[in-house]
């Protein structure tokens, strides 16, 4: 049984959690209880298994707590993005039925606002500020003895797509019900792979919300290893954690890669990384450039992945096969994929780019949008979820860019991605989107917004020279008519660029 209460008999003073910021220490006797506490209170409300909950929280070690009290009250959990704006995150709540909204003073103001709820939310708790219309979270807590409820079926999250071409969407799946503490196949085997057991030692980099990040930190505690959260990234402070806990396993995006790789070489010289055994990344294509800085600085411990919300992980590639295979993301694993063409119907022959379907993953559904649904299934039944890319003849998908990002310009298809991964390596440039803007002659032009590592270089010389920069290295066509320079661009922290975001101004 892979359980809390397995490893508070086993190891009760060592520690599950532990908060980088503030050096605070959750131990396996004081994690046990509160889940218990947390369980208790959601079947003292009347919470049903498959009943909804909402969770809107900064990272923190109450929001593992949560996760897992959930768990096991058999309850689905939907984790809200802490970026969204009031009608973003009333549409989540409201689309996801949620019958209790937990939060923190951090989001006093935004809940604050939120007038429209639907009536089945009946419960609502905070941490920290108390507000109007909301329980005090400790306080409520606090009166339950910590005495494990009766378990049965595992409770599992409804995460909600990125939103990075419209509102999130709910994903749900259609899996057989597993006890409390049982892993299903899918979970252990991802385990398997990438080597976590009790002893592993796991540094999170990202936002809880998304699913990825809380996924995986929640199969290091379910398998009883120990998980340093970091509240906000920040490169140097990465390679301090890792030296410092002699972490063992850690998750990144491309563009951590990309600003840890620019501190300065004496910064990085100074912590010692040797603890890492596998260092997995996924979320956007990693730029081969980065990728090889990264292989030769930290050894062939980098693990690849590719997948969605939808599908969990459908390929997977290690560092000794990318080394032979640069710029894949991998092999399918149980399954098969095939690339097709703009019809949807005919299967196109290797290196030749297409829409990317999966033959068999766990059945998905798009929660009360059943269209949506069908749409991302051909005749066969197999699945896509929007991602373009091709495969080579050993059978390593290489992803192009996504669908929805995909640039026309003079009845050209152009993938902004393979521009993207340029620019981002000239030095002076810390962030880059490329976008497809209206063109009277050609429809589309294609038009790069970067951040900059000092504004104060903004201007029409910095232009030219990013345009000659790309020309000198790509076909023409790819490379950005015009520039604009912003502060910041709008990702989430998971690493997607919200390009809807970025080009509203230009539509």
């Amino acid at each position: 049984m892979n359980h809390h209460t397995k490893y508070v008999q086993k190891k009760p003073n060592t520690p599950v959690i532990i908060s980088a910021a503030s050096g605070k220490i959750v131990t396996w006797q004081q994690f046990s209880s509160r889940v218990n506490k947390i369980a208790q209170y959601f079947r003292d409300i009347g919470l049903k298994e498959k009943d909804h909950i909402a969770i809107l929280l900064e990272n923190c070690t109450t929001f593992f707590e949560i996760i897992e009290a959930a768990t096991d009250a058999g309850l689905i959990y939907t984790l809200i993005s802490t970026h969204l704006k009031k009608e973003e995150t009333e549409y989540v709540i409201n689309n996801c039925d949620a019958k209790l909204l937990i939060t923190s003073g951090m989001f006093a103001d935004l809940v604050g606002q939120i007038a429209a709820i639907t009536s089945d939310l009946s419960h609502r708790m905070i941490l920290g500020t108390a507000i109007d219309g909301y329980d005090s979270f400790e306080e409520t807590i606090a009166k339950y003895d910590g005495i494990p409820i009766d378990y049965s079926m595992s409770g599992m999250p409804m995460n909600y797509s990125s939103g990075t071409t419209g509102y999130p969407r709910g994903i749900t799946w259609d899996v057989p019900d597993f006890p409390v503490g049982m892993l299903d196949p899918t979970q252990k085997a991802a385990n398997d792979r990438l080597g976590l057991n009790d002893e592993t030692i796991y540094l999170s980099t990202q936002p809880l919300y998304h699913s990825a990040p809380s996924s995986f930190a929640m199969k290091v505690i379910r398998l009883g290893g120990t998980v340093v959260l970091m509240e906000k990234f920040d490169a140097e402070e990465a390679l301090c954690l890792i030296e410092k806990h002699r972490a063992t396993h850690s998750q990144w995006i491309p563009t951590m890669f990309i600003r840890i790789l620019k501190l300065p070489d004496e910064t990085r010289a100074n912590y010692d990384i040797s603890s890492m055994q596998m260092a997995i990344h996924a979320a956007a294509p990693c730029p081969v450039k980065v990728k090889e800085q990264m292989i030769e600085w930290w050894g062939p411990i980098l693990f690849e992945y590719w997948g969605g919300s939808e599908t969990s992980l459908v390929t997977t590639i290690t560092s000794q096969e990318w080394l032979n295979h640069k710029g894949s993301v991998g092999k399918a694993i149980n399954t098969k994929l095939h690339i097709m063409d703009e019809t949807e119907k005919e299967e196109l022959p290797p290196f030749e780019s297409g829409i990317i379907y999966i033959e068999s993953v766990r059945p998905f559904s798009y929660y009360k949008e059943p269209e949506k649904t069908a749409s991302c299934r051909n005749e066969k039944g197999w699945a896509q979820i929007g991602d373009i890319g091709y495969l080579d003849e050993e059978g390593y998908l290489y992803l192009t860019d996504r669908k929805s990002f995909m640039i026309i310009s003079g009845g050209v298809n152009i993938y902004p991605q393979e521009t993207e991964d340029l620019l981002v390596l000239h030095p002076k440039v810390v962030d880059v989107a490329v976008i497809g803007i209206p063109n009277d002659e050609f429809g589309e032009e294609v038009k790069a917004v970067v951040q900059l590592a000092d504004m104060a270089e903004a201007g029409p010389s910095l232009e030219k020279e990013l345009i000659e920069y790309c020309r000198s290295r790509i076909s023409h066509i790819k490379c950005p008519k015009t520039i604009d320079f912003v502060n910041e661009l709008a990702r989430t922290p998971a690493g997607k660029l919200l390009k809807r975001v970025i080009r509203e101004k230009y539509l």
